[in-house]
């Protein structure tokens, strides 16, 4: 990247932390960050630019800092791991989906548009949820086995509007979430909404405490051949006590509903 660029960021920085911020979160994932220029989602897509431009950032900045991560990304392990091996005390996942959100069947242009024209854009609302799921715990799963926990941090982002979306990012080793989408829909009496819900997760599981449960689910991710080895096992287990569908004539009606919930009942 050309040099003014590294002087814009420690301008950026310096005017910032003037404003007496006690952090930095640095947006290295906003699909409409001009990724042309290598702005934006293109600096979380290369973790050379990714590692250049937080070394400038790290030279620069007094507060700590998290790298926002994109999940435009085939792993987003990747560039999570050059941020805090380039000294970020945390990453945040995940900005919104690229997306092209429809065309319009009567102009033949898509939508939306600016003076009939678009580019591809980032997709919020419930649908991106599951995806910031995976990438939470993909992330988190590479960082309890390859970083001290107590000296680095994650923070859950992806339509957190309940209490429930919250626990979910925890669970899955989220320090914190963070709220967007949910408080433009709602306003912000959904934040006060959101944490009494919370507090009613953690008093039906007796947790005292977000520590209590962080991470907690992510025991229970595992491979599809090993999916496939405990399936095996549970049948050969029901079948050797006699239950469940016991020949091919029982695939039928109810009980091949019944036996198709056994197989993946918790």
């Amino acid at each position: 990247m050309e040099e003014y660029d590294k002087a814009a960021w420690e301008e950026l920085i310096d005017r910032v932390e003037q404003t007496g911020i006690d952090a930095l979160e640095i947006n290295f994932s906003c699909p409409h960050g001009m990724p042309e220029r290598k702005m934006g989602a293109a600096v979380g897509q290369d973790c050379a630019l990714l590692e250049e431009v937080r070394g400038w950032i790290n030279a620069k900045a007094t507060v700590p800092v998290w790298a926002k991560m994109t999940p435009n990304i085939t792993d987003i392990k990747q560039p999570a791991r050059v941020a805090l091996l380039s000294l970020c005390e945390g990453v945040s996942a995940i900005n919104t989906i690229m997306s092209v959100m429809g065309i319009n069947l009567k102009t033949l242009r898509p939508e939306p548009c600016v003076e009939g024209y678009s580019t591809p854009g980032g997709y919020s609302s419930k649908s991106v949820h599951p995806i910031a799921l995976e990438k939470v715990m993909s992330i988190a799963k590479m960082m309890k086995s390859e970083f001290d926990l107590d000296q680095h941090s994650l923070s859950g982002i992806g339509v957190v509007e309940t209490g429930g979306d919250a626990a979910e990012f925890i669970l899955l080793g989220a320090n914190t979430v963070q709220v967007c989408t949910g408080v433009m829909m709602h306003g912000y009496g959904l934040v006060k909404k959101l944490c009494e819900e919370l507090k009613d997760f953690m008093k039906m599981h007796n947790f005292s405490s977000i520590e209590d449960f962080r991470g907690a689910s992510l025991e229970y991710f595992t491979t599809h051949m090993d999916l496939v080895r405990r399936q095996q096992e549970a049948m050969q287990q029901r079948k050797a006590i006699k239950t469940g569908l016991q020949s091919d004539k029982d695939w039928t009606g109810d009980g091949f509903v019944k036996e198709s919930e056994s197989m993946v009942s918790n």
